[in-house]
């Protein structure tokens, strides 16, 4: 009986399958490759970012009266001058008062509108145009769009009348209970559609089956919104309550400076509006920028908190 010729072993090349070094090396070195890819964005982000987040801390503990003035490090002084003032104090209320209706409203109405866009009704392109609009116009327009509704001669006032309703009438910018509520519309008016093309963008990523499993099993719309949907998207609801915190926080100056300029008195003062005025009105830059210190402490606290709460628990 013949036996067939044994066939040698076939061994890999040379560096084929390399061995735990090699891979240790190979691996060494592309993260070194990601490290320099990624350099001109680190240095962006500590130059364009941390660098001026510094020089806030820096110029709070100084007594400057402009950003080029000589000044003089006076340690937290500033930071007690802020906490003794009384237009602080009303500032920060008013804050508080505009996050807590401002964000929970824009939030809610902005994922109820998106859920719905998701829905597929009728005209949704149009509804998508439609609710995209708002964020599209400047903060100038928008003021003006509102000024010419809440003046004295406004269309507001002239429906109130029309309709009998004389009594209800009034100065709605230059009325201290009224002028902080109107900065509050308009950053509602301005942002809930937004947050709705956002939400039914990111909606596409539930399954229709998964919706339409629910309602098979007795969900009306109501419930499968909040209980299927929301859940199904809850990580990033967090994020974009998250975003629009910080939002509200840092931006409202705009809206204030345009509408009423923190009056009638000190009715419609907020934060980020009171660093403007101490900074560029009153140059008082040490001032300013203790108050910002402390907005930027209340929007990582803030943050960290909604992220907390609303995180994916997927």
């Amino acid at each position: 009986m013949t036996s067939l010729p044994t066939s040698p072993a076939v061994l890999p090349p040379s560096g084929a399958r390399p061995g735990g070094r090699a891979r240790a090396r190979l691996h060494s070195r592309r993260r070194n490759a990601a490290a320099l890819y990624a350099l001109p964005a680190f240095a962006w982000f500590v130059i364009f970012l941390v660098g001026p987040l510094a020089s806030v801390f820096v110029m709070s503990m100084q007594n400057g009266t402009t950003l080029i003035a000589k000044s003089e490090f006076v340690g937290l002084r500033n930071f007690e001058r802020v906490f003794a003032d009384p237009l602080f104090w009303k500032a920060m209320s008013n804050t508080a008062l505009q996050l807590v209706i401002v964000v929970p409203i824009m939030v809610v109405l902005g994922f109820m509108l998106g859920y719905y866009l998701f829905l597929k009704p009728p005209f949704a392109g149009a509804l998508r145009i439609i609710f995209f609009t708002s964020s599209l116009l400047s903060a100038s327009t928008k003021a003006m769009i509102f000024y010419s509704l809440l003046s004295p001669n406004g269309l507001v006032n002239q429906l109130l009348s029309a309709v009998g309703l004389d009594a209800l009438t009034t100065s709605w910018l230059a009325n201290s209970a009224t002028a902080l509520p109107v900065i509050m519309i308009v950053d509602l008016w301005a942002g809930i559609g937004f947050l709705a093309i956002l939400f039914s963008a990111q909606l596409t990523s539930v399954s229709g089956d998964i919706i339409e499993a629910s309602r098979i099993d007795g969900c009306g719309h109501w419930r499968s919104m909040w209980h299927v949907a929301f859940g199904m998207v809850q990580g990033f609801v967090g994020v974009i309550a998250m975003l629009q915190f910080l939002w509200t926080l840092f931006l409202s100056a705009t809206n204030v400076l345009l509408l009423t300029k923190g009056g009638p008195g000190t009715s419609s003062q907020t934060l980020s509006f009171l660093i403007y005025t101490k900074a560029f009105e009153q140059s008082d830059i040490g001032y300013s920028q203790a108050v910002g210190v402390v907005l930027f402490v209340t929007g990582i606290l803030g943050a960290i908190l909604i992220r907390s709460v609303l995180r994916s628990r997927t």
